[in-house]
């Protein structure tokens, strides 16, 4: 058990991540003005007030200008602490040229800057206490952020070179050497795939604020939260298709419902990608899939379209038929989804498919002529061992898909694996600078390059998921969501959309979302108001 103590709530999500990161396996109690955040069950009251702490970090931020302080102490060694003095100006160790530019003119986003500049100082305290106390470094150091090549990505789009943004991320981020270097690579392609479809000046979007940083550029996601059965990880509010196929019918018709939107409110908008996730898109049968796609060709301006995802995923949903009905309507890019290679893994985690129909799958869809495969694997799968991992990569190397994706496993306070962790204590969680570099020499086999990477809370061995493919085979909608380059409009139960826009002032990007409702039925009966969510999201947009 560890604990962050703080004066008062400030700072609590930066430094309770980081906390984490240092301890993965032990729970965490945040306390600001002596008063635990969260809920805690009986059980969970009875071990704080039984177990001794294992490591304790307090936090004094004063209400004023003033020095922050932070202390931590860790079982068997002497308390460390420092002081953070407050940062009266803002000075280039902090900030890009870009940035000091902006402050030196805009009163308002200096002050918004040195709020930010503070924060910063003081996460950065923070991990530095914690490295001298344990003895121990992440790979990302300070940086608790999903995405962290989109600063980079930024950086190189301003005109700063490899060793700005080197020096940038060891001084602000504390960021290893070798995930710097992963870093370029990847913003350095992402630049490259991005200059293919149209962008927009700064210029361009003062005129017109609508703009992102494609244009009037979007992307359409379709949400199908049904799957075969329910994996052990998953922390989607994914629904048994054979519980629910009643349902199939009024579900697509409200899907139907919100393609009229798009089509009646986007239609001056460029489509660029279209991403049909879930759930299980492959799920549905091949009538349901036909009925969807016809009538997203019917409705939609399809002439700009560049890339069209459909993740099958679930290797137990893929038939023949359902693979012609994609191909015959223009699907490009598909995933096979094996997670793991290993029957007694595929068994545990509620996969109710076999290491050989994964095989069958994708030998199905190369038949029927898809020459864009992604396949996912997840590393850190309770009780897998390297060995294991390992085989799950050699298996995936000799299928020979063009994109992979390696996911670290990441314990989602939803999922059946967390809300059931005493069936599972007793499994090994394990992942390492070894087996993501093990991914990488797989992903080199097969002549790939990473191209894009992103990272989630509690991922097994403070790791990331990264994003492989052939030269010419990238993802092009994993780019666009990732790096927040342009609107996301998204259908379905559960699914987000995002309004990307940039501040005229401080070229910052600003991020607006809003949610369909995750369960299904509610979601049908509900229809009508997740569409004028949308009419309220995208107002800038409606004409």
């Amino acid at each position: 058990m560890i604990e962050l103590v703080l004066n008062r709530r400030i700072y609590d999500n930066d430094i309770g991540p980081l906390m984490r990161s240092f301890f993965p396996k032990e729970r965490l109690l945040i306390f600001a003005d002596g008063v635990l955040l969260g809920r805690e069950s009986t059980d969970e009251k009875r071990q704080r007030e039984e177990e001794a702490v294992t490591a304790s970090m307090k936090v004094f931020v004063p209400e004023e200008e003033g020095d922050v302080t932070i202390s931590l102490h860790v079982d068997g060694k002497e308390d460390a602490s420092l002081v953070i003095p407050y940062q009266q100006e803002i000075t280039a160790s902090d900030f890009t040229p870009v940035q000091l530019k902006k402050a030196s003119f805009d009163e308002n986003w200096k002050a918004m800057a040195l709020r930010s500049a503070k924060k910063n100082a003081v996460k950065r305290g923070a991990y530095d206490l914690l490295v001298k106390v344990t003895g121990k470094e992440l790979p990302w150091g300070a940086q608790t952020g999903i995405r962290p090549t989109k600063k980079s990505l930024e950086l190189m789009e301003q005109g700063e070179k490899a060793d700005f943004i080197t020096g940038f991320m060891k001084q602000n981020y504390r960021t290893t050497d070798e995930k710097i270097r992963q870093t370029l690579k990847i913003t350095a392609l992402e630049h490259q795939v991005l200059s293919k479809i149209e962008g927009a000046t700064e210029e361009e979007r003062a005129g017109d604020p609508s703009l992102n940083l494609q244009g009037k550029g979007y992307s359409l996601y379709l949400g199908v939260l049904f799957c075969p059965s329910i994996c052990l990880y998953c922390s989607f509010s994914s629904h048994a298709i054979g519980a629910y196929r009643h349902m199939v019918p009024a579900y697509v018709a409200s899907l139907e419902k919100e393609i009229d939107f798009a089509a009646e409110h986007f239609a001056g908008r460029r489509l660029d990608s279209i991403y049909f996730g879930g759930g299980t898109p492959t799920a549905l049968g091949p009538v349901e899939l036909d009925e969807v796609l016809t009538y997203i060709e019917r409705k939609l301006d399809l002439s700009h379209l560049k890339e069209f995802t459909v993740e099958a995923g679930r290797p137990d949903s893929i038939t023949l038929d359902k693979l012609k009905v994609l191909k015959a309507h223009g699907v490009g890019r598909i995933s096979v989804n094996p997670q793991t290679m290993n029957q007694k893994t595929l068994d545990l985690i509620g996969r109710h498919h076999s290491v050989e129909d994964i095989r069958v799958a994708y030998a199905l869809a190369r038949q029927v002529g898809f020459d864009c495969i992604n396949m996912d694997l997840i590393l850190g799968l309770p009780g897998e061992s390297p060995q294991d991992m390992q085989h799950s990569l050699d298996e995936v190397v000799a299928m020979d898909p063009e994109n992979l994706t390696v996911h670290s496993l990441a314990l989602k306070t939803s999922a059946r694996l967390n809300l059931e962790w005493d069936k599972y204590q007793d499994y090994t969680y394990t992942n390492s600078d070894e087996i993501m570099e093990a991914s990488y020499l797989a992903a080199e086999k097969l002549g790939m390059h990473p191209y894009y990477l992103y990272r989630q809370k509690n991922m097994a061995g403070n790791m990331e998921n990264v994003g492989f493919a052939k030269p010419g085979k990238e993802g092009l909608y994993n780019i666009l969501i990732m790096e927040e380059r342009e609107d996301i409009l998204a259908i379905g139960a559960g699914a987000a959309c995002k309004k990307v826009r940039i501040d005229p002032v401080t070229g910052d990007t600003q991020i607006t979302r809003c949610e369909n409702v995750k369960d299904i039925r509610t979601y049908i009966d509900r229809i009508d108001e997740m569409i004028e969510r949308k009419r309220q999201l995208f107002a800038d947009v409606i004409r």
